[in-house]
């Protein structure tokens, strides 16, 4: 197999790198919309007990139905195509971003609150210099557990015409001896799956150890 393996690189590297860029950027584009709502949201609902319990219980809901019946779900809105895929990893990434952000900000002690208050920081500055600098390494660390998750829900894309890394498994399931393009197709995922996860991983080491 591993022979089979090297020659469909070889012959098909270049469509291999073109589904590895659009699976990752189907995932990096899903995360990045969930975090630009997720995060403010977050912060919000920090201060908000009752509707944090609300905003919690809703993306929990989200996150139990399951990935393939949100595609065909979102597909009769959006149509075939990687939106649909966007929009998916958008709703899956919301609860990991949502609920680290909230701890995150939760964990700040009141004390510090109070002297930022009390040196006349607006809301605002609070946020941006005391809440979030603290808060920043668990906020990454919902990014990555989303991100992570995304790379895997990206691979059903194929089934809505995206593309990405789950066509080339795809067609090794269609085939009758398809196990070198399945593996042609699985590895990269899983090593782009990897690479994200220690990346984010150091990164998030580095900014707690920062504070």
């Amino acid at each position: 197999m591993n022979s089979e393996l090297i020659q469909y690189y070889t012959v098909n590297g270049s469509y291999v790198f073109e589904q590895f860029i659009r699976h990752l950027l189907m995932s990096v584009y899903g995360v990045l919309f969930a975090s630009m709502i997720g995060i403010p949201v977050g912060f919000y609902i920090a201060r908000h007990k009752k509707l944090a319990n609300w905003v919690m219980r809703l993306a929990n809901i989200i996150q139990t139905i399951p990935s393939l019946a949100m595609l065909s779900i979102l597909m009769i809105g959006l149509g075939l195509g990687p939106n649909t895929v966007v929009a998916t990893i958008f709703l899956y990434s919301l609860l990991p971003i949502i609920s680290n952000t909230y701890a995150g900000v939760k964990q700040v002690e009141a004390e510090l609150l109070d002297i930022a208050k009390g040196m006349g920081m607006t809301k605002m500055q609070i946020i941006l210099k005391v809440e979030l600098p603290l808060a920043v390494s668990m906020i990454l660390g919902g990014v990555r557990n989303a991100l992570v998750v995304a790379i895997g829900i990206a691979t059903i894309g194929t089934f809505v015409g995206a593309g990405g890394l789950g066509e080339i498994i795809t067609r090794g399931i269609n085939v009758s001896d398809g196990s070198a393009i399945i593996w042609a197709g699985a590895l990269p995922t899983a090593l782009m799956a990897i690479i994200t996860d220690l990346l984010l991983g150091q990164l998030e080491k580095r900014l707690s150890h920062t504070k």
